[in-house]
């Protein structure tokens, strides 16, 4: 298993202010569908360290044009910034990133798993196996 992380510095905008925000940016070839997004404990609303996780397509939709249902949306700002959106019960967060942080951590992913490679089927064979107590 490979894990690459991230710590970069991204803006939470606000009404009247943008306020930096550390986050970690994360893969693991465990999952390899997805990207994480990590908050360290002090800039949530709770004290406790919190995770976003989606798709990893998603992100790589985000930078180049709006993408995303739900929860979680990316959309460029402009040429060189990048908005990723978080909807939760408590509200609305927006992060601005600089896009080339992200190309370049998403290029990273890629040498991790590459697209189209991702053994999804395998691992939930293998998942439900152990789920339905057909070992491990």
């Amino acid at each position: 298993m490979i894990t690459l992380e991230l710590p970069v510095g991204a803006r939470l905008l606000t009404a009247d202010s943008q306020i930096p925000t550390p986050v970690t940016l994360r893969y693991t070839s465990a999952d390899p569908l997805a990207v994480h997004l990590d908050f360290p404990a002090h800039v949530t609303l709770d004290g406790e360290v919190a995770t976003w996780t989606f798709a990893r397509a998603l992100l790589a939709d985000g930078l180049v044009a709006r993408a995303g249902v739900g929860r979680v949306r990316v959309r460029p700002d402009g040429p060189v910034q990048t908005l990723v959106e978080f909807t939760s019960p408590h509200g609305v967060a927006v992060l601005r990133f600089h896009t080339e942080i992200l190309r370049r951590f998403l290029l990273r992913t890629h040498t991790v798993v590459a697209p189209g490679e991702e053994e999804v089927a395998v691992e939930l064979e293998h998942d439900l196996t152990t789920f339905f107590g057909g070992g491990a």
